[in-house]
Parts: C-alpha cells; structure tokens; sequence
C-alpha cells in the first residue's frame, strides 16, 4: 500500500451466502470490530440484503455495495436489477465483472464495460474485476489478459469518472480454492494494471487508482500482501463471512 497517494480500501464480497437474520447478525458483530479502521470498508452482500445493511450501517464506517447490476436502465431483463435502482436504496458500491459472473453466467468484456458505464453513470463507485486463468497463467499471458480486460472495461471512461473505480486483481485460479498469489505474484500484476492505466490515463491518475487484491485474501496472509506496494487493499470473499477474521484484514490494512 501506499496510502499516501492512493487509498486503501477492504471489501467483503459475500456471494450467495447469508439470509437477512443472518446478515444482520454479521454486520452487528463487524460494526464495533472496525469502527476505528484507517482504510476503506465495504461489504457487497446479495440484493436481499441491502436493505438490511443499509439500516444497519448508518452511520457507521461501513458502506454497503452490490455485487452485481444491469447495464440497461430498465426493460425486459427478467431476474436483473438495474444500477438506478441500486443507487435509488443508497447503495454506494458495486462489483462488476467478477470471475464468477464471467465463468457462470456468460459475462464478457464487452457486456463487462457496458455495466461499468452503467454504474458509473448512476453515480455508483465500481469495483471492477480482472483476472487470469490457471491455464493463462501456465501459458504467460497473465499480463495480456489482464491488460485487455482491464482496456475494455474501462472504455469510455474519462480520467474524472476513474476516480470513482477501484480494480481488484483477482487470479481466477485462486479464489475459492484457497490458493493465492504470492505477495510478490500479486504486487507484480497489480504493478502491470496500474502500467497499463497509466498509458491510458496518464501517471497521476493510475498512482491515485485503488488497485485491491482479492484471491483468497485471508487472516493469515493479509498483512504480507497488503505490504507490497502496489496492493491498496483486498475484495475478501469466504473470509469476509467471519466478523474476526475480516476485521483483522481490516486491521492491516490500516497500518
């Protein structure tokens, strides 16, 4: 991290996990467990629970983000939910072009930036997802990948509007598998992304950029790989379930 030009930003991404009695008991055990933290904390929880986390968050250091929207502002989209109505609750945040949604249900590039402008045009903060292959990774095209899904996620955007995206780095072959990057794998394609920013928007700007990792981010490896100097923060999945063990994250991100 280097807080001194960029911020540092931890953000749980729940998935598809926690009914509302049981996000309400999350965020009630987090809350005093971060309330003094010295970076950004976020939690993106399931659409059935923004409005519980919203309520419960007020006024506290917690902003609350979706984990996913439309790019249409409304229509014939059956099951989706438009970053208008996202932004019309209070929500602050949502992640867009996670590995899942990519893997899973057909997201690509292309669909990727749409969401992107669609978000950033509701006034909603992004925290954009790009990421690897295991098989990419054995062929050493890492940075190639990275470099195109990070250029067309981010076109159209103008040098202003990148004030309000984050980009997390996340080796799809280490999430959920409880395999990570190195600190100093993680540090080296966070260092590419924020090259590849800077050719597009200059080296002002892609030092201000927010870069997070989020690859199996845990308790116990945080603070190594919020020590390089090109990871400002973490998108924390399973570990972001378990109010200690996110609050510790938190805690080294905050020195």
């Amino acid at each position: 991290m280097n807080k001194a030009v960029r911020n540092a930003v931890i953000a749980g991404n729940w998935k598809m996990n926690k009914t509302r009695p049981e996000a309400k008991a999350l965020i009630e055990e987090l809350k005093p467990l971060v309330k003094d933290a010295d970076c950004g904390v976020v939690i993106c929880v399931p659409y059935t629970n923004l409005e519980t986390a919203l309520e419960l968050t007020k006024g506290s250091n917690i902003k609350v983000g979706a984990e996913n929207c439309h790019w249409a502002k409304s229509g014939a989209f059956t099951g989706e939910i438009s970053a208008d109505m996202l932004a019309e609750m209070g929500v602050e945040y949502v992640v867009i072009g996670h590995s899942e949604r990519r893997q899973y249900f057909g997201e690509t590039d292309v669909t990727v930036n749409k969401r992107v402008r669609a978000a950033l045009d509701a006034g909603l903060k992004v925290i954009l997802c790009v990421g690897e292959l295991l098989e990419q990774r054995e062929q050493g095209i890492t940075e190639e990948i990275c470099a195109m899904q990070t250029k067309v996620a981010l076109l159209g955007v103008s040098e202003d509007e990148l004030k309000n995206i984050i980009i997390a780095y996340e080796p799809v072959w280490a999430i959920g598998t409880g395999k990570t990057a190195t600190a100093d794998q993680a540090n080296e394609v966070n260092g590419y992304i924020r090259s590849v920013v800077a050719k597009l928007y200059g080296e002002k700007a892609a030092e201000a950029l927010t870069i997070q990792y989020g690859g199996s981010m845990n308790a116990g490896n945080a603070e190594e790989l919020l020590s390089k100097e090109h990871v400002d923060g973490g998108l924390i999945g399973g570990a972001s379930l378990k109010a200690p063990d996110f609050a510790t994250i938190v805690a080294a991100a905050s020195k």
